[in-house]
Order: structure tokens, then sequence, then C-alpha cells
């Protein structure tokens, strides 16, 4: 199924999806290059909120340029399938060799802002990530490795642990905490 019909099919959780989702769709229909981090404004990014398989623990990276503990994910590079940009990207960032999807429906959706910053030696300009967030499941008992130029700890935490963790606090009320509270009732159904 096309992006954007996944987008529409999406029934956002709260005011931030149900705007976010209408901007993020937007943008696909009007931006040809959206999927390229060289759109300097917007580009596409894919997200995971990765759970053990009894859901009650989070996998979370030390990402060096938030100075943070944060989810996993990264920016689609021109691959428009973004389950498989955010399989790809737990993969590279956390070591993990096998992840799998809870299910291959969106799980949330999210305008992130990002801002200026140093990567590479280079200067990136503050922008926005238009981010597509799905549900993976790990083995907790699996190796990780950190991706050492992206992060410097992989590290799984409780539910509640992982919103603590985060050092940003817009990430820790408007993201991590709706991600827990949409598995809280994905458990209960």
């Amino acid at each position: 199924m096309d992006l954007i019909k996944q987008i529409e099919k999406y029934h956002p959780f709260n005011e931030q999806e149900e705007m976010d989702k209408a901007e993020i769709v937007n943008q696909l229909q009007t931006q040809k290059d959206i999927f390229s981090r060289e759109h300097k404004l917007a580009h596409m990014t894919a997200s995971a909120w990765v759970v053990n398989s009894c859901k009650t623990k989070v996998l979370m990276i030390y990402h060096n340029i938030y100075n943070s503990w944060s989810w996993l994910g990264g920016h689609a590079d021109e691959d428009t399938n973004l389950l498989r940009v955010a399989m790809r990207e737990v993969c590279e960032e956390s070591g993990l060799k096998e992840v799998r999807p809870v299910t291959d429906e969106i799980y949330s959706l999210e305008i992130l802002t990002v801002d200026g910053h140093e990567k590479n030696g280079r200067y990136v300009s503050s922008h926005l990530h238009l981010n597509i967030t799905y549900l993976l499941e790990a083995d907790e008992e699996e190796a990780l490795s950190a991706k050492t130029d992206e992060n410097s700890g992989v590290s799984w935490f409780l539910l509640e642990e992982a919103i603590q963790a985060s050092t940003e606090p817009w990430f820790q009320e408007h993201i991590y905490r709706k991600l827990n509270e949409k598995l809280s009732e994905l458990q209960i159904k």
C-alpha cells in the first residue's frame, strides 16, 4: 500500500497526530524530493518503538548529537518503504540482527523539530523530520552494540524508565509517553 494511503487510513491518537497527519500528507503530495535529506527544510524519517516480547521494556540508544537516551530511527534516504527504513535503522544503531514488526501498520506519526547541529564535521541547518513510527519487537537477550558515530550506548529500559532516561522534555511528554500509552491500550485489547 502506498504511504499516503497508509497515512490517510491511520487514526490519530491525539490532536498532535491529527494536525501532523494533515501536514505530512500535504508535504508528500506537494514536495517531489521529500524522501531525500537534500530537501533541506523537511524530509521523511522513520522511527521505531522497539519492545521486548512481553512488551514491558523498550530499547533505546544514547544519541550523541542530542546527548539523550532516545528511540531508534533515521532518514528515509530515498527509500519510500518506511517500515523497512525503521527496521534497517534499528539493526544499524543497536547491533541487533533480528527485529520484527508487531504490526505492519503505522504506530505513530509526528513532525519533529531538529535544531541545527554539526554532523561528520559539517553544519546541518535546523529542519523538520516528517516522521512515521513503527512498533517493532526484538529479543532482549540478543547482543547489543553501539554505532559509535551516532550513539554511545544501547540499552533496554522498563517503559516508564525509558521516559525518565530521556533528557528532552518535549519527547518525554509528547512522544515517549504517548507511545507507552498506545502500548498499554494495545495490550488491553
